[in-house]
């Protein structure tokens, strides 16, 4: 039987869900006070998501603590991203608690982002097994292959925009690989770095298609517009650490075998633990799904 692993982006999942329900208040708290409504959303789109895509194996990423290799490289790296809410903080680690408990494998380094894990463990399981990336992260298409695709949140549990190497390929008019590059042109408001103000997608698209990299376009700027030529230039340096900002970086080491990361195949202990502890939302919903 073929493998297929899920990698799930669980930080994305958990900020989705917790904003999703915090909007109105409904928090889903435990006996003892302690907000659930992120991890709870978090578990129930990962088990809506098993039973959609039928993984054989499950792999859990997160996000651990804000400081990374990227704040080292550029102070200004997420700053501008508020504080999570005080009902968000507790749930960071209730979270991955729920996950281990639904017999999920969690995967998660100090300093390392949970983007970097999931293009490493791509690239090390490339040949051995189908991959779907659970997401709501563009960066992560620059990580495409042959056997793996991306499912980005679109709406609820159950829809996403799937991308595939060809559809990427159709799309953009570049490789994976290459898309490092195009961000670094346009930036990121969200991670907050610039890249070139000034110039925006469509045409740090363009100068891809056109000369494939930041030092192909660097190379190629006496050619180019007065105005883009000026912008660039004035721009050289964050443009370069822009690109290593964008980059994914696939070397962070996977201590775990793929066949470590298999499926339950019965949830039964699983959701009484989780009954137990006043996760009756999370165990309601596995009960409908017929887990």
């Amino acid at each position: 039987m073929t493998k297929h692993l899920l990698i799930v982006d669980g930080m994305a999942l958990l900020f989705r869900s917790f904003f999703a329900s915090a909007a109105m208040n409904q928090f889903i708290r435990l006996e003892d006070g302690t907000p659930t409504n992120g991890v709870q959303g978090f578990a129930r789109h990962v088990l809506t998501a098993q039973h959609l895509m039928q993984p054989t194996h499950i792999a859990v990423c997160w996000d651990m603590g804000m400081h990374t290799f990227r704040n080292d490289l550029f102070d200004g790296y997420k700053a501008n991203r508020p504080a999570p809410p005080e009902e968000m903080v507790p749930q960071f680690d209730l979270a991955k608690e729920v996950s281990a408990m639904l017999g999920w494998t969690n995967f998660g380094i100090t300093g390392i982002e949970a983007d970097d894990l999931i293009g490493s463990m791509v690239k090390k399981w490339q040949h051995d097994a189908q991959m779907t990336v659970i997401s709501g992260d563009k960066d992560l298409l620059q990580i495409l292959n042959p056997s793996t695709t991306i499912a980005f949140t679109k709406k609820g549990y159950t829809e996403y925009d799937v991308y595939t190497l060809e559809r990427f390929r159709k799309e953009y008019g570049i490789e994976p690989e290459q898309f490092a590059h195009v961000k670094a042109f346009m930036g990121d408001t969200s991670d907050g770095y610039p890249g070139v103000k000034g110039i925006g997608p469509k045409t740090a698209l363009k100068l891809i298609q056109d000369f494939n990299s930041v030092e192909g376009v660097l190379e190629a700027l006496p050619t180019l517009k007065a105005g883009q030529r000026i912008k660039i230039g004035e721009n050289e340096d964050m443009l370069k650490l822009s690109y290593q900002l964008a980059q994914i970086h696939c070397e962070a080491p996977i201590e775990k075998q793929l066949d470590e990361l298999i499926v339950p195949a019965d949830y039964t202990q699983h959701l009484e633990q989780l009954h137990e502890r006043g996760f009756r939302l999370i165990v309601k919903h596995a009960k409908s799904l017929g887990l």
